[in-house]
């Protein structure tokens, strides 16, 4: 039996239960005007449908079909356009929740929304195996390569990548969950890092209703300075014919120096940088460029891989720094136009992401190089022709930067509207992300604080640093329930404090550590090194 299901005035057609839930393919011929989404489009399709399981145990048997798997697609507007792809997995039973997945990268790639989400231990079931309605998308174009840039050339890919696919992708999902289950959802969430955790901010701050909670990882939400950033940062390496790039032994002596002078700052010897901030005092000399500098090359030449040249310390000075641009007009609260240094005196490894951040062979792979290059070229310039890593001068393009902040960028530290709708947010860091500088979401917690009274601002965000943790590898490789702790609190008003995580790196499996509310740290008080009970939260 098929049905054509036609959304008018916030009603859907009248299917029972057990009707919808039985029979996945009525979905087939879903169809939404472009009235039924709230930005615009020229409507949504279902393209497919099928019953798949949800990869749990099912009661034990691995092939049991419980999800309803829906294909589609958000018709553009322009002819030129490209449309948003989307999955929504539909399990039987539903707990009556929604979770929406982030993306990562320049996207470009559907987001089947089946796995675990950011960060969260691999040994927990999924939220489709609990019963969540989830779904994510493509952000409007597809790409097969890491930060392909080319449809940033399209002005409606562009400004869908930039936010507006997200609202596309939650009024169509929703409006399929409704259609599924012939009721609304109970609580509705996002989750996403990198990319996804910017994308995290931008539901906070631009579609405050949508969300009740929203948990953002290592978020990469000042995106458009952080390109400008990264791409001084590969340029730094670049300079003088690359003589002040660190090849992949010198970053070993360099990060195994800094790990010496500040591993045991924290009370335990363990491979982790706790205290920051001390160690930040303890590196000053490894900046120098005299004799006081443990790790600089005699006379500061480059005599091997033992030791650092001046070029070398000069390009991590440098990194080091924050980017200052000349104009201060960006349409955030405060007209941001710095953007915090990196922290290779902290901990750094050069090491994320299962990819060497300075380059294996040479400065022109560095990790930085590739998403600085693509948004400068192509999003900035839409110059085909230019060479960012050779030179780029942001003033030259100082209206197009502050027009693509607006459309790309989720630094506004007024989220008024989302506090008011009784959202909660929970965003978090690694102190040694060497491909989203930790500094960035530090930044952005200081102007909440400056926003808003610390007794209003607890009550609806919680900020977390975790030492040790990279981009999505480290020295600890955390995973963390956060999400049983943001349902708690939008759904029983328990907020978190202290979480706890746990190493997912294969050599330190299993050992454990406090995740403290920021500006506070795990501090060793005795005990068995690899529980997070023989820690303490300390400022």
């Amino acid at each position: 039996m098929k049905y054509t299901l036609w959304f008018m005035a916030g009603l859907v057609a009248t299917l029972s239960v057990q009707t919808m839930a039985d029979d996945c393919s009525d979905l087939n011929t879903l169809a939404l005007q472009a009235g039924e989404i709230g930005l615009p489009t020229r409507g949504a399709v279902v393209d497919s449908t099928a019953w798949v399981s949800d990869g749990g145990n099912n009661a034990g048997n691995n092939t049991a079909s419980n999800v309803c798997r829906v294909h589609g697609h958000i018709k553009p507007v322009t002819n030129n356009g490209y449309a948003i792809h989307f999955q929504v997995n539909l399990p039987k039973p539903w707990n009556n929740k929604s979770l929406h997945v982030g993306g990562g990268g320049f996207n470009g790639v559907l987001i089947a929304a089946d796995k675990h989400y950011t960060a969260q231990p691999t040994s927990e079931q999924t939220p489709l195996q609990q019963g969540f309605a989830t779904y994510g998308s493509d952000s409007g174009h597809q790409s097969k390569i890491n930060f392909d840039g080319r449809f940033m050339l399209n002005d409606e890919a562009l400004l869908n990548f930039g936010h507006q696919q997200l609202k596309k992708t939650h009024d169509v999902a929703q409006r399929i969950i409704e259609a599924f289950y012939v009721r609304a959802t109970n609580y509705r969430y996002f989750i996403g890092g990198s990319q996804g955790g910017h994308e995290g901010f931008d539901v906070v701050q631009r579609f405050p209703n949508d969300y009740h909670g929203v948990i953002a990882g290592y978020p990469a939400h000042n995106v458009v300075m952080l390109h400008l950033s990264a791409n001084v940062y590969a340029r730094a390496l670049l300079a003088n014919d690359g003589a002040g790039w660190l090849n992949p032994a010198k970053v070993n002596t360099f990060v195994s120096a800094i790990y010496g002078a500040c591993d045991a700052l924290d009370g335990a010897v363990d491979g982790i940088i706790s205290h920051t901030q001390a160690c930040a005092e303890q590196t000053v000399p490894f900046t120098n460029y005299d004799e006081s500098n443990p790790v600089r090359c005699a006379k500061g030449k480059d005599t091997g891989n033992d030791c650092l040249s001046d070029a070398q310390i000069g390009a991590l000075n440098f990194i080091n720094s924050p980017l200052q641009l000349e104009f201060s007009l960006f349409p955030d609260d405060e007209g941001n136009t710095v953007f915090p240094g990196w922290t290779p005196f902290v901990g750094s490894t050069f090491f994320d992401a299962n990819f060497p951040n300075l380059g294996a062979e040479g400065p022109q792979q560095a990790l930085q190089a590739m998403p600085g290059d693509a948004t400068l070229r192509y999003a900035i310039a839409r110059d085909i022709s230019i060479e960012p890593l050779k030179s780029f001068d942001p003033n030259k393009y100082a209206g197009r930067i502050i027009d693509l902040a607006g459309m790309m960028s989720a630094n506004n530290s007024n989220i008024d509207a989302f506090q008011q709708a009784g959202g909660k947010l929970i965003f978090f860091h690694g102190s040694v992300d060497d491909f989203i500088p930790v500094t960035s979401s530090i930044d952005y917690w200081q102007r909440l604080q400056n926003r808003y009274p610390a007794e209003v601002l607890r009550e609806f965000v919680k900020f977390y640093v975790i030492p040790g943790m990279g981009h999505v590898t480290g020295p600890f490789k955390a995973r963390m329930p956060t999400f049983d702790a943001l349902q708690a609190w939008v759904e029983q008003g328990v907020a978190p404090a202290t979480l706890t995580a746990i190493d997912e790196n294969p050599a330190t499996r299993g050992r454990t550590r406090p995740v403290c509310e920021f500006p506070l740290w795990p501090q060793f008080k005795g005990g068995n090194l690899d529980q997070a009970s023989s820690y303490q939260c300390t400022y």
